[in-house]
């Protein structure tokens, strides 16, 4: 195997796999907009990331690279994030401004989804050590493949706008622009199939 292959993650790597998230989404504009704090953070991350994109273990959709040093938890169709574990998140851990404004950007986030069945991108992160490397660009050819390959959408929002164009190169179009009040901008991103 090297570096750059993916596979799905079991269960059991369920805590390594969201280590690698955090720490890749340490410096993440929205994420940080909602824990500013550092300890608030580290306290919160690993919860969001398991309501967020956790079903991705059980459904398929959990795809680490490397030894853990990058994650990808992805939901296939018809896989939803845990909206009561991420709403009684929100309420209990973010901060205040981010509260005031977070519920709008999610309504419009919410509307930007496709109606079609398609993958659902939640989270993506390389470790830092591991950035630059192609690690985010093989996590992302592993299911643009199985999209392809079976006629789906893949859809995404990017909340660091640095990632817009690996997002692009990857066949990801932007679709609209999500922000609302201190919030920063999120860009939501919807793949089309490419023919065989």
């Amino acid at each position: 195997m090297t570096m750059t292959t993916v596979r799905n993650a079991t269960p059991a790597e369920e805590a390594a796999a969201i280590a690698t998230l955090t720490l890749a989404f340490s410096t993440d504009p929205a994420t940080r907009w909602t824990w500013p704090n550092a300890q608030d953070y580290l306290d919160a991350f690993p919860r969001f990331a398991k309501a967020f994109g956790g079903a991705g273990f059980a459904e398929g959709g959990a795809h680490i690279v490397g030894d853990h040093a990058g994650t990808a938890l992805w939901l296939p169709p018809g896989v939803e994030p845990d909206g009561a574990a991420l709403g009684d998140l929100m309420r209990t851990t973010a901060s205040p401004q981010s509260m005031s404004d977070g519920m709008e950007v999610m309504r419009q986030m919410e509307s930007h989804h496709p109606g079609d069945p398609h993958w659902y991108l939640p989270l993506i992160g390389i470790d830092p050590k591991h950035q630059g490397k192609g690690l985010g660009g093989a996590l992302l050819a592993h299911v643009a493949d199985i999209c392809d390959r079976d006629g789906v959408l893949a859809y995404l929002e990017s909340s660091n706008l640095r990632n817009v164009p690996l997002y692009q190169r990857h066949g990801f179009e932007i679709t609209g622009e999500i922000q609302y009040g201190s919030s920063p901008t999120i860009v939501p991103m919807l793949r089309t199939p490419r023919r065989r």
